[in-house]
């Protein structure tokens, strides 16, 4: 069980409207969100969901309008200008763009938060050549950014974020801008990171794949609402809301069922077991009638297997039953899908 003493970060009513010259726009509505110590929590969302206005809430860079933010039990909004600041330098922010010193060579960059917090520059210099060997870039601490390659760059913006030793790494898109090769490893660093010292991460992203391959929550963002929330592979394998299914049935994959439907389709969840079971073949078998398989889709969620299917049923209603009670024999998760139509 997890208790209040293992949030790290806690939204508590948090809304946002930003004042306009014509109009007001509201990017935040009363957002509630717990994150607990040590994990790599993803915030997703489509464009202009106002996710990334939700992670500049979350360390103050953007004052939320009502509403406030705890870290570690401590209200920003009740700190001084200094008192924020100096809170700050345990919530390190990495970004789509690197937002690197160009002028300054990599170790410099690294070097540089911690020039700021005053530390000695020979235990500064110490510690950067440290990071840099954990991000894989030791030989590259004479080099400068536009040398590197953007995947070089982001591992340099990592190395410069943990500088000063953080415990909160908040991610805005931060493998937007990078190809899927790259992204993968960077994900990867991420995922040691948070497992060697513990740091809590905020990935926000608009991209399944990234929250998949290493959050262990979620949390979607529609319209500035808080959609849905829960472990990845709980939301990803049952979603609730609108928004989340719009996420886990992508356009491309619904577009091609558009055409059919039916009073009786199903999606059925399976588990790490039962998604290499023929159990559909065997259905067909046993009541020796056809289905249609209108979606079919599996995935490693943190290293477990999951499967999900959307089938169309017969339209005899005795027989769809039957059927039913046959895949929830088997221990599936079954949905009924009243007019499913892609």
């Amino acid at each position: 069980m997890e208790s209040t003493s293992d949030v790290i970060i806690k939204v508590a009513d948090v809304s946002k409207t930003f004042k306009g010259k014509d109009n007001n726009v509201e990017a935040l509505r009363n957002i509630n969100l717990d994150i607990m110590r040590g994990d790599i929590f993803g915030i997703i969302g489509m464009s202009g969901a106002g996710k990334s206005t939700l992670v500049r809430c979350l360390n103050f860079l953007e004052r939320p309008t009502t509403g406030t933010v705890y870290v570690d039990g401590h209200d920003l909004n009740a700190m001084s200008p200094a008192q924020l600041r100096a809170e700050r330098l345990s919530i390190a922010m990495i970004f789509q763009h690197f937002n690197l010193l160009m002028q300054r060579n990599v170790i410099g960059n690294v070097m540089f938060p911690m020039e700021i917090a005053g530390v000695d520059r020979k235990k500064a210099k110490k510690r950067a050549m440290e990071l840099l060997t954990e991000v894989g870039l030791a030989d590259k601490a004479k080099s400068y950014p536009a040398q590197l390659s953007g995947g070089q760059q982001q591992r340099v913006a990592i190395a410069r974020a943990l500088a000063n030793n953080p415990k909160i790494l908040l991610c805005d898109e931060a493998t937007s801008a990078l190809d899927p090769t790259t992204t993968k490893s960077i994900l990867a660093l991420l995922k040691e990171i948070n497992e060697k010292h513990g740091i809590t991460i905020v990935i926000i992203t608009h991209s399944m794949s990234v929250v998949e391959e290493i959050c262990n929550k979620v949390a979607i963002i529609d319209k500035g609402e808080l959609a849905e929330t829960g472990k990845v592979v709980d939301v990803f394998s049952n979603p609730q809301s609108a928004a989340a299914k719009k996420l886990v049935f992508p356009e491309g994959q619904s577009s091609q069922v558009a055409s059919m439907s039916s009073k009786k389709c199903v999606r059925i969840v399976f588990s790490q077991n039962s998604s290499f079971e023929p159990v559909v073949a065997n259905m067909v078998l046993e009541f020796k009638t056809p289905v249609n398989i209108l979606l079919a889709d599996t995935r490693d969620i943190g290293g477990i297997a999951k499967g999900q299917m959307i089938l169309q049923l017969p339209d005899d209603e005795q027989l769809a039953d039957s059927m039913l009670a046959f895949l929830k024999d088997r221990q599936l998760e079954v949905e009924v899908l009243e007019n499913y139509v892609g």
